[in-house]
């Protein structure tokens, strides 16, 4: 990290002195990074009913785990920056330690609204920031889990986008249920309830009430174009979702059938439930006949469509895509129900298509439909118009609008019942909502946006771009990925029925949403506002934000479909945002080729979008407190010299070049894994997270030599304090990459021997380059055996080689092959030699009584028991280790052994090592539960100390 009092620094004397300079906060010097990634891991594993994204649907979400703890230690002081309090490094690490411990149970999603917590989380914030209260900013809010969080935390809170759907959204998590809080519900069926209405409550239970009211509305309107079912029992049945294909006539002029385009025959898959569609040509038509067995199609004959191609029924001509699209565009494809599945007893019922089905779907198109145009040449959106889709209204089935607009026309209906029911419990009328009224009006509102987020929701659970799971016997939505595929046969779901994707399911978790927001005080109530991130003021706000990623997400394109639905139900609501025909386009910062002239154009673009935001936040923002902004990293995104490509490139020049310093860089996993991707490159994370400070205007430059002197300076203290930390081994290059790029960027350029600039690419090289050096230098402090297997690991791994080598490399290692074996950890027979593989030390271990133990030998046991037997095993066996040798060293060997397995690109090893250093803290932990002396005697088990 950054140490600007270190004399051996070049061009200190051209920086601030350190009387001036803001205190070090807790993001730039350490974290406890597994803590917080498991958290965001467990966190996305499944929906959570009042979890923010599944209020409404908005890319690339940021788990709150990892929000709220970024932004707790982005305001919150390192124990090294207050030397009046925190003296020695001892004192500094054990309240780092105490940080890290309040901050891992603050990232838990069941601790969102633990009131005593949350607490203790503000009070340790204004012990870093007395006297003032603190202004927080998102400039590109997205989905709003950072904004929401910084309100959690007591933060005076304001956010802004140039997305509208991502504006109304977090308006709908931070201004809306701070402005009616504490408030009992305004519909007469709720006034009998004897609850405390406390927070969000009262408005969450009239969103459901007000909801069923639609729900009930709609279905008198609509229901009878939705009827139950008769099983072939007789028995009659709520039907969950009929099963379309869509249908092209075959170019065989003599045998010109109508063909289904569908995916795959099979209706369920579950063991003892197998069911799936039988198609057969009878009398130049198509029959579908349910079957009940295990005995359908193979994966090579299942369904019509061969990689965007089709295979005619009966005689099996082949109908290329060009045939299908042009038959589209001219309005010549057809649709067949081929299956029909109802609610049965606690499973679904499979049942074949019916004429009085055919006819109940065949509804006129209503007439006011979102029309609007989809775009065109961006593949995130545009297969609808390739296909005769060329508005967002074609995305759907005529008894899908007409059950939309019905909705959305009840929503306006719903919200002046809600003000007429407020006026009549003795709220006074108000003004709207948009004019900062709290009255009557702006309640009904209020009430109002969260039904159209129900309705946004249902639109996402009822296109024609839905599909089936066999797997699950379930419905995937439309926007299961980032972009609106081409969907051949296709699920419409009853919004009326019990089951999945129907419309009052939406109201609830909507509902559940706004009861678990946190309250805004009076002065941090959130403020969300409709802006550009390039023009907006930035005046005394501190910063976290997660900008859009170069060209990786299409918001505004993608956005329009849910946009149409909420202008039609909202625009008199919220016209400040709701305004235009569909979302901005132009002033969007992502690199879109079509929109800017090419590749080039785009990047140019948005190089220069992106510099120009961080320009203005530098000119403005707070200076006591560091910016954080988060990278969205793709896998793609590295090369095979550790380094990144475009994106990451550009994202640290832009800043470097806006004028900041990066102090930190922390790998943020929020996506469960069962194997690391890619060993061998720095960045397996689903988004890096950079901690950044304006850089002096006086900074100096300096050269090529002074730089990479700063480096072996700087890297190593700075390497002890992330390894002190619960960092894994697999994060650990990355991470380095911060205090390495601190020092890069602190100097307003670096200079080459030829007198040019070095560039953010090869300064990443440097500084990888002395990672390996700074870890290597390790090695010098281990015992002479562990120094000899990490020689020989290095070179041959666990494979065998000459004895006479062996003798040679254990004679400079001061020690021997005999006193390899003694310990161990090798063998040697018949003139060849090797290490142990971890597989031969699993099995039983009294290092107590081990005649010679290594902290190799430790290690690798260690691992090896971890992969076999779990971290309780390893925790049993700690105590008595601890007393042959240092823990510390056998955790710094576990990175050592994880960092050179990575660059051999051995994935086995590299797991077995980053699992053992992964679990240090819980199994130092686990094992204080094994020690069997008080840890107050001379004789205590230390696990946090080093020992002498």
């Amino acid at each position: 990290m950054t140490h600007p009092t270190d004399n051996n620094q070049p061009d200190a004397s051209e920086r601030s002195p350190v009387t001036n300079a803001p205190k070090k906060k807790l993001i730039e010097v350490s974290l406890p990074l597994n803590a917080i990634n498991e958290a965001a891991q467990h966190e996305k594993s499944v929906p959570r009913k009042g979890h923010p994204a599944t209020m409404h649907l908005y890319w690339a979400p940021r788990p709150l785990a990892a929000a709220r703890a970024v932004l707790f230690a982005q305001l919150v002081d390192d124990p090294s920056s207050r030397p009046e309090e925190f003296a020695t490094p001892e004192q500094q690490d054990a309240e780092r330690a105490r940080l890290h411990a309040l901050l891992a149970e603050l990232a838990k999603w069941e601790n969102s609204n633990n009131k005593p917590l949350l607490e203790q989380a503000r009070h340790e914030i204004r012990r870093s920031t007395p006297d003032r209260q603190l202004r927080f900013l998102d400039p590109f809010a997205g989905g709003g889990a950072i904004p929401l969080e910084a309100q959690r935390l007591g933060l005076e809170t304001f956010a802004s986008d140039l997305n509208p759907v991502a504006v109304l959204k977090t308006r709908g998590l931070l201004e809306i249920p701070t402005r009616f809080a504490d408030q009992p519900p305004v519909h007469p069926g709720a006034q009998a309830l004897s609850v405390d209405w406390a927070d969000a409550s009262g408005l969450a239970e009239d969103v459901r009430k007000y909801g069923a009211w639609l729900r009930d509305e709609a279905f008198a309107q609509v229901g009878d174009s939705y009827p139950k079912v008769v099983a072939p029992g007789g028995t009659e049945h709520t039907v969950i979702a009929w099963l379309w294909a869509r249908t092209v006539r075959s170019p065989n002029p003599f045998n010109p059938i109508e063909t289904p385009l569908v995916r795959s025959w099979w209706l369920s898959k579950k063991k003892g439930r197998e069911a799936w569609i039988e198609a057969k040509v009878v009398d130049g038509a198509v029959k579908y006949t349910i079957r009940h067995d295990k005995f359908g199609p193979s994966k090579d004959d299942d369904g019509t469509m061969r990689r965007g191609n089709a295979i005619a029924l009966g005689d099996g001509t082949v109908i290329d895509n060009d045939y299908i699209r042009a038959e589209a565009r001219a309005g010549r494809l057809g649709v067949h129900l081929i299956a029909i599945v109802a609610e049965g007893e606690r499973r679904r019922l499979y049942i074949e298509p019916s004429e009085e089905h055919i006819q109940a779907a065949l509804v006129d198109r209503p007439t006011d439909v979102p029309d609007q145009l989809i775009p065109t040449r961006n593949h995130d959106v545009d297969r609808l118009p390739m296909y005769g889709m060329p508005t967002w209204a074609d995305a759907f089935t005529n008894r899908q609008l007409l059950v939309l607009t019905t909705i959305s026309d009840l929503i306006t209906k719903a919200r002046d019942k809600v003000i007429a029911d407020a006026i009549a419990q003795g709220m006074h009328e108000g003004e709207s909502f948009e004019s900062g009224g709290r009255g009557a009006v702006a309640y009904g509102d209020a009430v109002a946006t969260y039904l159209a987020f129900a309705l946004s929701k249902l639109s996402d659970w009822s296109s024609s771009i839905c599909s089936w799971i066999s797997g699950i016997e379930g419905v995937r939505d439309t926007f299961a990925r980032q972009a609106l595929p081409m969907v051949w046969d296709y699920v419409e779901i009853n919004p009326f029925s019990n089951s999945v994707g129907h419309f009052y399911t939406h109201v609830d978790w909507v509902a559940a949403g706004v009861a678990a927001m946190p309250m805004g005080t009076s002065s941090a109530a959130g403020r969300v506002q409709q802006a550009d991130a390039a023009t907006r003021d930035y005046a005394g706000y501190v910063v976290s934000t997660d900008p859009p990623y170069y060209d990786n997400i299409g918001y505004s394109d993608l956005s329009d479909f849910f946009y149409v639905w909420l202008r039609r139900s909202l625009g008199g609501v919220h016209p400040d945002v709701l305004g235009t025909l569909l979302t901005p386009k132009d002033g969007e910062l992502v690199a879109n080729p079509n929109r800017h002239g090419g590749r080039d154009g785009a990047e140019k673009f948005f190089v220069q979008g992106f510099n120009q935001v961080f320009r203005r936040i530098r000119e403005g923002a707070e200076p006591g407190i560091p910016m954080t902004v988060y990278y969205a990293y793709k896998q793609q995104d590295t090369r095979d010299t550790g380094t990144s490509s475009t994106g990451w490139h550009t994202l640290l020049s832009g800043l470097i070049e806006s004028g900041w310093e990066v102090n930190a860089t922390w790998p943020m996993r929020s996506e469960r894994s069962g194997r690391m991707v890619s060993v061998g490159t720095n960045a397996l994370a689903s988004s890096i997270l950079l901690a950044c400070r304006p850089r002096e205007a006086t900074a100096s430059a300096t050269t090529r030599r002074a730089f990479v002197a700063a480096l072996k300076s700087e890297l190593p203290e700075a390497l002890r304090t992330l390894i002190q930390g619960s960092i894994a081994p697999v994060d650990l290059a990355q991470a380095a990459i911060g205090p390495g790029i601190a020092v890069f960027s602190r100097f307003s350029r670096v200079r080459e021997a030829d007198g040019s600039d070095m560039s953010v690419k090869d300064a990443l090289l440097l500084i990888n380059s002395t990672l390996d050096e700074v870890l290597g230098e390790q090695e010098s402090d281990f015992d002479p055996d562990t120094r000899f297997a990490v020689k020989w690991y290095r070179q041959y791994g666990w494979g065998q080689e000459n004895s006479g080598i062996a003798d040679q490399l254990a004679r400079s290692s001061d020690t021997s092959i005999g006193a390899l074996e003694r310990g161990g950890i090798f063998e040697a027979k018949g003139g060849k030699a090797r290490l142990l593989p971890p597989v031969q030390l699993e099995g039983a271990w009294d290092a107590a009584a081990d005649e010679r133990v290594s902290v190799w030998e430790a290690t690798v046991r260690l691992a090896a028991v971890m992969a076999k037997d779990g971290a309780d095993k390893v925790a049993e066996l700690l105590p008595s280790v601890q007393t042959r040798v240092n823990l510390d060293a056998v955790k710094e060997l576990g990175f050592l052994l994880f960092h050179e397995a990575e660059k051999k690109k051995d994935t086995k090893d590299a797991i077995l090592f980053n699992g053992l250093v992964s679990a240090w803290g819980d199994v130092n932990e686990q094992a204080r539960k094994y020690a069997s002396t008080p840890r107050s005697s001379q004789q205590e088990f230390d696990f946090d100390e080093d020992e002498d």
